[in-house]
């Protein structure tokens, strides 16, 4: 793929994303009529929860960890669990629509930077226990993290690489 292309389809994605940001912030903070809460809600965070821990416990095979690793490995999946659903740290419409633009900029900037400070938190644990594994881990995580085998690989045939 030339240099052309791959800036056209980041702009064309960076367009969509907006678009989407925009749809979405129109809709409010619950981004449908059901919000994140109630039955249908409830089964797509146990569906998610069942996959995470399928993929953790295939990666934690895969890297044959030694009794020595295994603290390391409980703070990593300790980290990496993403923060509850439950509506607590997400205002309501109501509360949202009672707010001016500028409010309502300031809460949706807050929010984000709750959701940074937790991927720094993921990106730390994940160093910490990438420094604690031995070069042939490393190179299974390496492999797991990058779709190899792991939850990333969407059944591409490997051409997804840089081709020149």
């Amino acid at each position: 793929m030339n240099k052309l292309t791959q800036r056209l389809l980041a702009a064309s994605a960076a367009v969509l994303l907006a678009g989407a940001s925009v749809t979405a912030m129109a809709r409010g903070p619950g981004g449908c009529d059901e919000g994140h809460s109630g039955p249908r809600a409830e089964k797509m965070q146990q569906r998610m929860a069942d996959k995470m821990a399928k993929r953790e416990a295939d990666l934690k095979a895969a890297l044959k960890l030694t009794a020595a690793q295994e603290a390391a490995w409980g703070n990593f999946t300790s980290a990496m669990k993403p923060p509850a659903m439950d509506g607590k740290n997400r205002p309501s419409r109501e509360e949202m629509a009672k707010l001016t633009t500028p409010q309502r900029m300031d809460k949706m900037q807050a929010m984000k930077a709750e959701r940074d400070a937790h991927m720094a938190q993921r990106m730390e644990a994940t160093k910490a226990f990438y420094a604690a594994l031995t070069p042939e881990q490393q190179k299974v995580f390496d492999e797991q993290a990058h779709g190899k085998g792991g939850h990333g690989d969407r059944g591409h045939s490997g051409r997804g690489k840089h081709q020149g």
